[in-house]
């Protein structure tokens, strides 16, 4: 029932955003009374958080996935941004400002938590890029590793890029350009130029 009730949880919550949604609602949309949620989550803002890690762990699970099986760190880049943007789809409520305004807590820990997994994990394909001779030698990973994370994470600010104005897919694609671009080698280039051409 616990996984039932987060599931329904997230659901609700990205549809309609963190703030709006109820117990009333989530009871409701499940038939189940709201003592039933209270059993397992004592209050809304324990549910918040359960549910805000669940998501990420998700996605995170997605990417680890993606990342043993992409052929180059390259492809991965985009394969990673085409599952994202599958699960973006459903947002219709700007979830992350809307956790960093209501729950400021929770919204500290999951910023932390997102940043020590993608700085692992774009360090690691930026090493292995380097290795195979796709990005430049010289770069530093620890360092771009940063600014990428920094970059994706910023992107979401939408007082700098207003949504009718930029398309969560096309600043991805943008920024996924503008990053690679910085870093890849000549043979890099002729793989990245590959990916840009199929989405023009």
């Amino acid at each position: 029932m616990k996984e039932s009730i987060v599931n329904k949880a997230a659901e609700l919550f990205l549809t309609l955003g963190f703030k709006s949604v109820t117990m009333d609602d989530i009871a409701n949309a499940m038939g189940i009374s709201k003592k039933t949620i209270y059993v397992h989550f004592s209050n809304k803002t324990e549910l918040v958080d359960a549910v805000s890690f669940f998501l990420c762990d998700s996605i995170c699970d997605g990417i680890d996935t993606i990342c043993e099986q992409s052929a180059n760190p390259i492809q991965e880049l985009y394969d990673i941004k085409m599952y994202v943007m599958h699960h973006l789809k459903n947002e219709k409520a700007s979830p992350q400002y809307q956790l960093k305004k209501y729950y400021p807590q929770t919204y500290s820990r999951l910023h932390k938590a997102q940043f020590n997994k993608m700085h692992q994990s774009v360090s690691e394909s930026l090493q292995k890029g380097v290795d195979m001779g796709l990005f430049r030698p010289s770069i530093d990973v620890d360092l771009i590793a940063r600014m990428y994370f920094n970059g994706m994470t910023g992107m979401k600010d939408e007082a700098i890029f207003p949504p009718e104005q930029y398309s969560k897919d096309y600043l991805m694609e943008s920024y996924l350009e503008y990053h690679l671009r910085a870093i890849v080698t000549d043979q890099g280039m002729d793989i990245l130029n590959q990916f840009i051409n199929t989405t023009e």
